[in-house]
Formats: structure tokens, C-alpha cells, sequence
């Protein structure tokens, strides 16, 4: 199979970076300074990441909010132009087709999927906003940490001002970008979409800041995963539903109409047999994905379905799909790891408090 290159590919193959397939892209995994170097940084200054491998999709009408609520849990037709929210494309069985950011534009939505389901999102969505544009001219930045703003105000003090889940369409240093306050690390940050023209002046510019590092998927993922936020073909697939992924927040009090919703609904009032959890691990050696966990019987209760090492607890960490009565803050649970038993305890998340500015 051959992989896509990202607008910046060379950029990336300048700064040293080491790249590695993901969705079908060939991506930098990391940079000479390290995963662990890169996660430390962007906790404490600013991290410029590239994104472009997403999908970006965008649909013109004030008719399309509604089609789109059908399509999801949340409330699309209250959002303001101006403002985004997070929400999950549902199957008629319950699952997650994808999770997604929706936009609230002047004229009508732009939505960003994940890079693995973007062809399969815009034939789903397609089906019902036959006018859906995807964006394949466009490249998609993130700088995330709490020297983001800062580095934001030097080229758009407008931008600056945003708060968490809000949107403009701006200028920094005269490229015209779109730019929200939102970011998949936890910290305070932006997303940057440009069009690939512009791509590389304006990555060069916020790469030249002293405060501002590139880092890799690597690091993106260690960063997620403190925040305790979900990745989709881990936390979330097509057989998991929103209420068991501890996603229940999204749904719009009276919103009945999206696909699986009997099924979404019962959980949410009966409650669900499986519940998204986060653990601490003894010892440094990370429990990873896949990993069984046992209760203090033996008997299986669960599954890992990410791990790692946490860079900021300098612990291991991970996030399961728990039967629910193994899922209260303290149960103690086991995995097996290279023939060894591993302790874990239940703890709430996120394992590192956010830091948006709200």
C-alpha cells in the first residue's frame, strides 16, 4: 500500500523527524528531541503539530444544522455562529460511525473527522447533505500549551481572545486562516486550518517562535491520554456506544432522532454493562492495549484499550472498557504482563486536569 504525504512532508523530513504509516499516511512519529521531550514541552510551553492527514468538510444552508442533529446526539441547531462543539456520528446499532468537531459558520457548517474514517464519514454524510464539500485543499495545524496564546497574540490579537470551543475566520501575518481555541492535548491551544498553499510560510512562522517545538504523533498520544480523552479504533469503534465511552454529556435533553437512539437512550437511563475507565499501573512498565484485566479472582472484567507511559506522572497509565461494577474510583485490578501480574487502581479522570480556557 502506498502511503500519502502530508503538505509538509518535506518540512518534516527536514526538522529529522522519524516517520511512521497512520490512517494510510506516512507521519512524523517524533523528532530528534524525543516523544517524552516533546510531551514536557508542550505541558510547559508550546507544540506545533501537523494534523492535515484529518478530514475537513464543510456545507453551506442554514437548512444543514438540522439534517446534521439527525445525524448526531447534540444540539447542532443551537450552535452560533462562531462556536464549535464536539459530538459522534452514530450506526443504527448503537456504535460510533466516528467522533467530530462541528463548526457553526456564518453561512453554514464545517466539520472535521478523523484521517482513518474520513471516506466512510463523507459517504455517510453525503447520503443526507448531498452538497457536503470536502476540504482537500486545506491543511490543519495544531499549537497546544500554555505558551500558545501568547505566540497566538503576536499575529492576531482577535484570535487571542477566544475561548474554548470558539472559531474565527482570521489573518496571522496576512495568511487567511480559520483558527479555533480547542486542541486534543488537554492544555490550552488552537487548530490552525490553512489552505496548503499557505501551508508551509505559516508553519515556518510558528515554528521560528522560541517558545514553539514541533512534536509528533507519538507525543500527541501520550498527551491525549493524560488528558483522558478518547481515540477512535481504541476507546471508540462501531460496536461501542457513546453512553459506554462516557460520552452520555453530548446528548441533547429530548433529541430521539439519531441512529441507535433507542439503544443509546435505554443505556443512558438503565445504565450500560461497560464504562470507559482510567487506571494507574504499579511499577514503570506500561499496560498495553489488548491486556486483559482480572479481578481479584481471576476472573476477566475488562480490557486495555490504551496505555502507556505518562510522561507528566512519570507512571504508567491506561484507559478500559470496564464492566461497570469494576469501574468506582479504588477498585484494585490485575493484568498480565510478560507472564507477570501487574497491579492497577481504578482512578477518575482525566489522569492530568485540562487547562482550556473556558
Amino acid at each position: 500500500m502506498t502511503l500519502k504525504t502530508l503538505p509538509l512532508h518535506a518540512l518534516h523530513l527536514e526538522l529529522g523527524a522519524k516517520m511512521a504509516p497512520f490512517a494510510g499516511y506516512e507521519m512524523p512519529l517524533h523528532y530528534p528531541a524525543g516523544i517524552i521531550r516533546e510531551h514536557l514541552h508542550c505541558r510547559s510551553q508550546a507544540a506545533f503539530f501537523d494534523i492535515s492527514h484529518m478530514g475537513q468538510f464543510k456545507v453551506e444552508g442554514a437548512e444543514a444544522a438540522g439534517v446534521l442533529e439527525n445525524l448526531t446526539l447534540s444540539d447542532i441547531t443551537g450552535l452560533r455562529p462562531g462556536f464549535q462543539k464536539y459530538t459522534v456520528l452514530t450506526l443504527d446499532n448503537g456504535g460510533l460511525l466516528d467522533d467530530i468537531i462541528v463548526s457553526r459558520t456564518r453561512t453554514g457548517l464545517s466539520i472535521i473527522v478523523n484521517a482513518a474514517r474520513k471516506d466512510r464519514d463523507f459517504a455517510h454524510l453525503s447520503r443526507s447533505l448531498p452538497d457536503l464539500e470536502n476540504l482537500q485543499d486545506r491543511a490543519l495545524f495544531a499549537l497546544q500549551g500554555p505558551k500558545a496564546e501568547a505566540v497566538i497574540r503576536k499575529f492576531s490579537p482577535a484570535a487571542a481572545e477566544l475561548k474554548f470551543m470558539q472559531f474565527a475566520e482570521t489573518e496571522l501575518d496576512g495568511i487567511a486562516c480559520s483558527i479555533s481555541r480547542s486542541g486534543y492535548t488537554g492544555e490550552d491551544g488552537f487548530e490552525i486550518s490553512v489552505n496548503i498553499s499557505e501551508a508551509e510560510r505559516l508553519a515556518r512562522l510558528l515554528l521560528a517562535e522560541d517558545a514553539v517545538a514541533p512534536a509528533g504523533l507519538g507525543a500527541r498520544d501520550t498527551l491525549r491520554l493524560e488528558a483522558g480523552l478518547c481515540l477512535y479504533g481504541h476507546e471508540l469503534n462501531e460496536m461501542i456506544t457513546p453512553v459506554e465511552a462516557g460520552l452520555a454529556w453530548i446528548i441533547k435533553k429530548g433529541h430521539d432522532r439519531f441512529p441507535g437512539a433507542e439503544k443509546i437512550l435505554a443505556q443512558r437511563q438503565h445504565g450500560p454493562a461497560f464504562v470507559r475507565a482510567g487506571l494507574i499501573a504499579e511499577g514503570k512498565a506500561p499496560i498495553r492495549e489488548g491486556a486483559t484485566l482480572l479481578n481479584d479472582r481471576g476472573q476477566s472484567v475488562g480490557r486495555v484499550t490504551s496505555g502507556s507511559f505518562a510522561p507528566s506522572l512519570a507512571k504508567p497509565v491506561a484507559l478500559a472498557r470496564l464492566e461497570t461494577a469494576y469501574a468506582e474510583a479504588g477498585t484494585t485490578l490485575f493484568a498480565e504482563v510478560r507472564e507477570r501480574r501487574v497491579m492497577l487502581s481504578v482512578v477518575p479522570l482525566p489522569f492530568i486536569p485540562h487547562r482550556y480556557r473556558r
